[in-house]
């Protein structure tokens, strides 16, 4: 008999300002899908506050495979999203959550805990 693990996504053990816990990582602002996690470069993409979060910013994450994309907008929600993000997100059969960034963490974090193919980039300063 061959057991199949299902990879499940990392839980956030903790946030605070300028830093997330995600296993034994700490990253400043973060990716996170089933089976990994790596820091959130904005410099990768040239993501700046406003316009905000970029389609090239989540593909990585959206191709893991994941049914859901929670998106941290900051602790004082200074990061934008804007709608063509989300209908690029939408187009990819992916459901987007989009809070402050720790209500975002906990959204994701119970998501986790369901079993839920989640996935998130969150922003841990303003």
């Amino acid at each position: 008999m061959t057991l199949h693990r299902v990879m499940t996504s990392p839980e956030i053990s903790k946030i605070s300002w300028g830093s997330m816990k995600v296993g034994g990582q700490v990253y400043k602002d973060c990716k996170v899908w089933p089976g990994g996690s790596r820091a959130w470069d904005w410099r990768e993409t040239g993501t700046e506050h406003y316009p905000g979060v970029q389609p090239a910013d989540l593909e990585e994450v959206v191709k893991k495979g994941v049914k859901t994309l929670v998106i941290g907008r900051g602790m004082t929600e200074t990061l934008q999203v804007p709608a063509a993000t989300l209908e690029y997100i939408k187009s990819q059969g992916v459901d987007p959550l989009v809070f402050q960034t720790e209500k975002a963490v906990k959204e994701y974090n119970s998501l986790v805990s369901q079993g839920a193919r989640v996935g998130g980039v969150f922003h841990s300063t303003c």
